[in-house]
């Protein structure tokens, strides 16, 4: 089972990596709309929009009914942040203790 359980610990951080790079870009490009620096009728960027819109919000919706208000600030993505960074720990960690 050793090689087996590196490997899959590998993909689970490599997977939590791509989806902590996806959050960064959704944050980034959402900022980037939002003060009208980056035209959002664009195709690409409403594309790109879209997809992380559909991948990210889903997840971000529960953290953000817990939350209070804050007055327009949204501070659920760093929450985010942290429960992907604990999660990919706690789960590589087993995945090795495993090997």
């Amino acid at each position: 089972m050793g090689g087996f359980a590196y490997d899959l610990a590998w993909l689970v951080d490599a997977v939590f990596g791509v989806l902590t790079f996806g959050l960064f870009v959704y944050i980034i490009l959402g900022l980037l709309v939002s003060f009208a620096v980056v035209n959002s009728h664009n195709q690409v960027v409403g594309m790109v929009m879209g997809t992380l819109h559909r991948i990210f919000e889903p997840m971000l919706r529960p953290i953000r009914n817990l939350l209070p208000s804050l007055g327009g600030i949204d501070i659920s993505p760093v929450f985010l942040f942290i429960a992907l960074e604990f999660s990919s720990r706690i789960l590589v960690r087993f995945l090795v203790s495993l090997a």
